[in-house]
């Protein structure tokens, strides 16, 4: 321990709660681990390539979906020989609850922060100059498009619904590398990519598509990696919630396992901001000794902001400072000059 101030009190983290679903997912899904979105059959193929049935766009999560990837699972209905669907074309979200925020969250939160949350969001529920308040509804009518410029044609409406039993996969398509996806999270510190694999989390490894679940997996992976959890509260995945909360002593401890972990270091570490070259530290030390040698989760609220990470092999740190309201330009700089020094020192 080189220095330490107020390192057991219990702080609002901000954008540093992401640091705790990286490396649960990381841990318990796996770095090459790719969230499916499946195109599912219920009737049958008949002749002169008509299905005579519906189709559904069943989701797991994927919070990179984009039109692009509708149009190749459309394109692999097509290759099957289907040229004609005789029934709806349904979003099935049901992988996760149907809740569209984090706990916590203030009314605000919801579209600006991050879109609504489902298991099926394509373009993060984007569509033309507005956000769906339904993103499965909203893909399915995406699919039917993607689907009628694949030259299938679909007199049928879109809509929401479940796949139900016996229903046979048509069409199937990946997202990148869950080691990508982590690294967009912390990177630029996307909440919504940070709740979708907290939800994922939960589906996976609780079988329960919720926050609430997601964050006893993400709790129970600090207390095997040796985090001492006093004054330590995981609510959601981004830290936009009131709720949330870790200490110093906390993050410290994460960082260090996490780094020492074989299996998830590389993925880890690689996730995370550059000093002056990438991501939220972008344009902070931008100067040497700090510049590309410190790689740290920024996060910042009207009410925190932090700074913890890596300074090159040598050192772990930790910065959690809370305010009502918190300046955060004083913070930020004082957290730049802390990381100075500790790269002089490297």
């Amino acid at each position: 321990m080189v220095y330490r101030q107020n390192q057991l009190v219990s702080y609002r983290p901000a954008s540093n709660e992401k640091l705790t679903v990286a490396v649960t997912a990381l841990d318990r899904l796996g770095p090459r681990f790719r969230i499916p979105t499946d195109v599912l059959g219920v009737g049958a193929l008949g002749a002169a390539g008509v299905w005579q049935g519906r189709l559904i766009l069943k989701g797991y999560g994927d919070p990179g979906l984009t039109r692009r990837r509708l149009a190749g699972l459309a394109a692999q209905v097509r290759a099957m020989g289907i040229v004609k669907v005789t029934g709806r074309i349904l979003g099935d979200e049901s992988y996760f609850d149907s809740v569209r925020v984090g706990p916590g969250w203030k009314p605000s939160y919801y579209k600006e922060e991050s879109p609504p949350l489902s298991a099926l969001v394509v373009d993060r529920a984007r569509v033309g100059r507005y956000i769906a308040n339904e993103p499965a509804r909203a893909a399915a009518r995406l699919f039917k498009a993607a689907l009628q410029a694949a030259g299938v044609a679909v007199p049928g409406t879109a809509g929401k619904g479940l796949a139900g039993t016996g229903a046979a996969l048509v069409a199937r398509s990946r997202s990148r590398l869950l080691s990508a996806l982590v690294g967009r999270m912390d990177r630029v510190s996307d909440n919504f990519f940070a709740e979708m694999l907290l939800k994922q989390l939960g589906a996976r490894i609780r079988g329960s598509g919720t926050t609430a679940a997601g964050a006893r997996v993400v709790r129970s992976e600090l207390r095997q990696r040796g985090v001492n959890m006093t004054g330590v509260r995981i609510a959601d995945g981004s830290g936009l919630s009131r709720y949330d909360r870790l200490t110093a002593r906390a993050i410290g401890q994460l960082l260090i396992s996490a780094v020492s972990d074989t299996a998830i270091s590389s993925a880890f570490v690689a996730s995370l901001p550059i000093a002056g070259v990438n991501g939220t530290l972008k344009d902070r030390m931008t100067t040497l000794p700090a510049y590309r040698h410190v790689f740290a989760k920024t996060g910042t609220t009207n009410v925190a902001s932090a700074l913890s990470g890596y300074v090159t092999t040598r050192y772990v740190f930790a910065v959690l400072q809370n305010g009502n309201p918190i300046p955060w330009w004083y913070a930020r700089a004082a957290q730049d000059r802390f990381a100075q020094v500790l790269a002089g020192a490297a």
